[in-house]
């Protein structure tokens, strides 16, 4: 790939890179030029560097469990003495479906520790890096939950909208040192998230009936956006949180 959108020499990092919307992410990433380092828990991880390496590009896994944000910084900061990293995507993520009421206090902190804790190191190690270098990119997947408070998920909305702020905030920091920061924010697409509510008659119909698109998404329709707010397409584009939706904010 050539021109605007063109990541040929970039090193992209994924988060929750082993299935659903990171993979494809990744794969997206790599098409469009960039290695990867895949960050993940590990197992699928794998499979996800042979898919990029089909596709002409370097790859390596790097295991990380989110849910300890405590061992980021050493990790990543090791990473960082090896090779650069040019694109930062925070895709990871945890939800826990429970009204407030029965939540309890372990389970909130375990949704913002991946969800908030471990995107704010990711970002602070990553970006102070890109920031001393004049150029980077960075994508948080944030969510329609960081506009509306969902059902059953308050820690996961209330992450959410922190993760929505949060790239505004490092937008205004970092944009003058050359690093844009932008959120992509999914609507409902089909993963592993979702299933329940996809097996769900009554909510799945009533999902459906607001999606002017008239189907969930796919991982897969969330990839061009990344790629487009990684490239030099987006480069006067910062503090942006772009819904992908099929159509759902609008109804």
């Amino acid at each position: 790939m050539s021109g605007l959108f063109s990541l040929e020499g970039r090193t992209a990092l994924v988060t929750g890179a082993r299935s659903g919307i990171g993979r494809a992410i990744a794969l997206g990433l790599a098409e469009a030029g960039a290695d990867l380092v895949l960050v993940g828990r590990g197992g699928p991880l794998e499979e996800t560097e042979k898919a990029v390496r089909a596709l002409g590009r370097d790859a390596e896994t790097l295991v990380l469990d989110l849910a300890v944000p405590s061992a980021i910084p050493s990790t990543v900061r090791e990473l960082l003495a090896r090779r650069p990293v040019d694109i930062l995507v925070n895709n990871a993520g945890a939800i826990h479906r429970s009204p407030a009421e029965h939540t309890a206090y372990e389970e909130w902190r375990g949704v913002l520790a991946v969800n908030l804790d471990a995107v704010f190191l990711l970002c602070r190690e990553i970006g102070t890096a890109m920031a001393a270098r004049g150029s980077g990119k960075i994508v948080n997947v944030a969510s329609l939950l960081s506009f509306q408070g969902g059902v059953g998920v308050p820690s996961y909305a209330a992450s959410k909208h922190a993760v929505a702020g949060l790239t505004k905030a490092l937008a205004t920091e970092w944009g003058p040192r050359g690093v844009q920061v932008n959120a992509v924010a999914p609507g409902y697409i089909a993963t592993g998230f979702t299933r329940s509510l996809r097996e769900d008659g009554e909510r799945n119909t009533e999902i459906l009936g607001r999606i002017p698109a008239g189907r969930w998404g796919s991982p897969e329709d969330l990839a061009g956006s990344v790629v487009f707010l990684s490239s030099s397409a987006a480069d006067y584009v910062n503090g942006h949180v772009l819904v992908v939706d099929g159509g759902w904010m609008a109804r």
